[in-house]
């Protein structure tokens, strides 16, 4: 009877998928649980082991990948993430959907272990809008923005490997887009058969 469904959801830098996703996490706490990753990094001020993180060593880390435990990791910098396939599982058994913030590898390797993975991809309206997002930030120098767009770029380019593609220029308005998304999913008729064995059952085979 479980009706639970994995979602990846990918993003440039500066299309707002952190807020997105957190308000929609917001919005139905019941229903939607983000994965919590592994990570070699150092845990930092004001983070909790287990709920930012399950913050692991190096040595443990590698083992995971050998045991095939992750359904997908990737290194970052000095650091290694990753994202075990016994969590994600683990919530979804309990009957709550399971979302991932990920990039298009990560998306990819999720799809390929698991292929009945739902992918989101977040657009800004415009390459523009989303420049002008970075510099209001104030965060970067023009440097460090050019090489963020580069990435977003990149990023982008990827968007045909998401079914559903939300563009984010009105927040509300991506927010009840995402719902809708996350609806649809449950209402598909494999789930629908999965929710209902019983009525389907009593239905009469197909009359010619």
């Amino acid at each position: 009877m479980n009706t639970a469904c994995l979602f990846t959801i990918s993003a440039p830098s500066g299309a707002g998928k952190t807020s997105l996703v957190k308000a929609l996490l917001a919005k139905k706490p019941e229903e939607l649980v983000v994965s919590v990753s592994h990570t070699t990094r150092e845990i930092r001020p004001g983070e909790v082991n287990t709920t930012d993180y399950h913050f692991v060593h190096l040595n443990q880390f590698e083992s995971m990948i050998e045991n095939d435990e992750f359904i997908e990791y990737a290194q970052v910098f000095d650091n290694s993430y990753g994202t075990a396939q016994r969590s994600v599982e683990g919530i979804l058994d309990s009957g709550k959907h399971v979302i991932l913030e990920i990039d298009w590898q990560g998306a990819r390797q999720v799809k390929q272990k698991m292929p009945h993975t739902v992918c989101i991809f977040i657009l800004p309206p415009s390459r523009e809008t989303l420049e002008q997002r970075l510099v209001d930030r104030g965060t970067d120098d023009k440097t460090t923005i050019n090489r963020r767009m580069e990435s977003a770029d990149r990023e982008m380019s990827h968007w045909n490997d998401a079914e559903y593609l939300v563009v984010n220029e009105d927040f509300n308005q991506a927010l009840y887009d995402l719902e809708c998304i996350i609806h649809a999913q449950g209402m598909t008729k494999e789930r629908q058969i999965l929710k209902n064995k019983q009525l389907i059952a009593s239905i009469p085979k197909e009359m010619v």
